[in-house]
């Protein structure tokens, strides 16, 4: 079997923060969250990343993260373009957003076909203990006859949250044997001046609260070889019943598909749960208190400060 490859979604627009945040520095040398992730993700055991991006922003992702990838890793970049596309879809006309984190991940078909994979996001801080237990399931995974097996990383909701807005997050319900039963995508999460985590009305959810300790996703996915093609299904299902009711701004995310084939029986997906502290800079005001816990990390020796 084919050694996991890292693939690192960076195409987003990043319109909430303004910018090119995935390359704002963050760490004490001038370090960007994407060299916390690649070095996290070395020394688990991963030789090899991808990164999807905008054609546009290659010269600049080279330059603040790719040269120093390739001391550790083999890098290789993947095009998030509306034209690229399963055959015969067109993206409708007039749109200029990304089509969502799924259509991220079957951009980069090409470079990994026939390898496991592990899918993170540009700009959320992970830990190295993700990274471990996501390698490790992923270099022994096998899909069952007509099951495949995949997994994510769950993180408890309370320990996701900004003090700066809103947050979007995959809600996960498990089995008793640690297997994803489904997943809600809520796009407005946020913790109320009393300590309450609550979820914001979103289309056809109503508002709710959720207890400390729901699992939710950060976009850390495992995936065994058989995702990719089943995207090519996803999307054309996607275009045909769910983007006609919002062409200029509806997307195909990545824990809409894994649950559509959860729930199709073809799949399963196991809860890898680690107690990690999240980082991110989903809003500006988001980068001290992201600096300062880098900082911190530093110092107790978990990061070189020369990384």
């Amino acid at each position: 079997m084919e050694k996991p490859i890292l693939v690192i979604m960076a195409a987003g627009m990043g319109s909430r923060y303004g910018g090119l945040k995935q390359i704002d520095p963050v760490g004490p040398g001038g370090q960007i969250i994407l060299d916390y992730s690649v070095y996290d993700a070395h020394r688990a055991g991963f030789e090899r990343v991808v990164f999807i991006i905008r054609p546009e922003l290659e010269t600049a992702f080279e330059a603040a993260i790719g040269r120093k990838a390739r001391r550790f890793m083999q890098v290789d970049y993947a095009y998030q373009t509306l034209d690229r596309l399963p055959e015969g879809l067109r993206a409708p006309e007039g749109r200029e957003k990304p089509l969502g984190t799924a259509h991220a991940v079957w951009c980069a078909k090409e470079l990994t076909a026939g390898a496991p994979i592990a899918v993170i996001n540009a700009d959320d801080f992970y830990g190295a203990d993700a990274f471990r237990k996501i390698y490790e399931y992923l270099s022994s995974a096998e899909d069952a006859p007509g099951r495949y097996r995949y997994c994510m990383v769950g993180y408890c909701v309370e320990n996701t949250l900004t003090e700066n807005g809103t947050v979007s997050r995959g809600v996960c319900t498990t089995d008793e044997n640690g297997l994803l039963t489904g997943i809600v995508e809520r796009t407005a999460i946020s913790r109320r001046a009393d300590g309450a985590i609550v979820c914001e009305a979103d289309g056809e959810l109503p508002a709710c609260e959720l207890a400390a300790g729901t699992l939710v996703s950060l976009n850390l996915w495992g995936f065994t070889p058989s995702f990719l093609p089943c995207l090519d299904e996803g999307l054309r299902r996607f275009f045909a019943e769910k983007l006609p009711a919002n062409p200029m701004k509806g997307e195909y995310y990545l824990p809409f598909a894994v649950d559509e084939l959860i729930e199709a029986g073809r799949a399963t997906a196991k809860v890898l749960s680690t107690d990690a502290r999240w980082f991110g800079v989903t809003y500006r005001e988001d980068k001290p208190v992201v600096c300062a816990a880098i900082a911190d990390m530093t110092a107790r020796g978990d990061y070189p400060a020369d990384l």
